[in-house]
């Protein structure tokens, strides 16, 4: 049974919901995982450093293991306190860790770190590249984990404590679009809704998006600029939505950046442009980056987190770093 997205106007914190006992397949793949996570300057040329853009570095690690099935993180969510991160692989992974922090509440290291498989519909675990790409996922109203999947473009449902998902019903377009094209940003925005941002191809000016309701998805677009192409959204705490956007190109190699919606111009039949947060090339830290999730500090102040898929490549590197906004 394919279920709809209901509207609400109830929201969730997004700690109850990413760490739910029983999400995610128990496999033989399940368990403790040895990772090794080495401090990540801003800039290593410049190590006095210390902001890009609208942001101020809180700081990142380089995170390494040995385990084959390690990598390829695509999606990310971190609890309310800053206590618990979970990142969804696009080989259908779980990895979950409690985040560390120094003595200044900067991102230091992780511990109890943990790999698990994700479950298919009928329970089995998640296997074939062409069955486990995730590429995004967000809290839903009900407690839930959504996630958005690429190759087979399809959204699901992990309730807390249930091990199958259910099938959401996605936008009409999606099953459309180009198989390396799919939804890569999905926010729980304030009033309930869902919104989701296709990748889309790098060389036409829009991309699509789309916002849930009772019983349909109503279509927006999304300016591409630059050659960037949106890989992850997030909901700040009074609704405006970051997006993470990454580009590659031979000659000038990735550049990443967060720019941000809105609240207000979500509406069907918009035209979403959003404005520059922050932009990452070289000297600064950059790599693949795919996941971002955001929370509000014991300041009160918004702390960014974005993770980088590095595609099991042996060039590529898993860096996970935390930023304050400056407003």
């Amino acid at each position: 049974m394919t279920h709809p997205i209901r509207l609400t106007a109830i929201a969730i914190l997004l700690g109850g919901v990413l760490l739910a006992p029983g999400f995610g397949a128990s496999t033989s793949l399940a368990g403790p995982i040895s990772v090794d996570a080495q401090p990540l300057a801003l800039n290593a040329a410049r190590p006095e450093q210390s902001t890009v853009g609208s942001l101020t570095y809180r700081g990142g690690l380089v995170i390494s293991s040995s385990a084959t099935e390690f990598g390829g993180l695509s999606a990310l969510g971190v609890s309310a306190d800053g206590d618990r991160m979970v990142a969804l692989t696009d080989r259908g992974r779980r990895f979950a860790s409690r985040l560390v922090y120094d003595e200044a509440g900067n991102l230091a290291g992780l511990r109890q770190t943990t790999l698990d498989t994700m479950a298919n519909i009928d329970g089995a675990s998640l296997m074939t590249k062409s069955e486990s790409d995730i590429e995004a996922m967000s809290p839903g109203v009900e407690g839930e984990i959504i996630v958005a999947f690429e190759r087979r473009h399809r959204i699901w449902r992990y309730l807390p404590g249930q091990i199958k998902p259910e099938p959401l019903r996605h936008p009409e377009e999606l099953s459309r679009l180009p198989a390396n094209s799919g939804i890569e940003g999905l926010a729980l925005l304030h009033d309930g809704r869902l919104l989701a941002i296709a990748e889309g191809p790098a060389e036409l000016p829009t991309t699509l998006a789309w916002a849930s309701g009772l019983k349909n998805w109503s279509t927006m677009t999304y300016a591409l600029k630059g050659g960037f192409r949106p890989t992850g959204a997030a909901t700040l705490a009074k609704g405006d939505v970051l997006v993470l956007e990454r580009r590659f190109t031979l000659r000038d190699g990735v550049a990443g950046r967060i720019r941000r919606i809105n609240s207000t111009d979500i509406v069907p039949g918009e035209h979403l442009n959003p404005d520059l947060v922050a932009e990452f090339r070289d000297l600064v830290a950059v790599d693949n980056f795919e996941g971002i999730a955001v929370r509000q500090g014991p300041r009160s102040e918004t702390l960014i987190y974005i993770v980088s898929d590095n595609n099991f490549n042996p060039l590529q590197r898993t860096i996970l770093m935390m930023f304050e906004l400056a407003r």
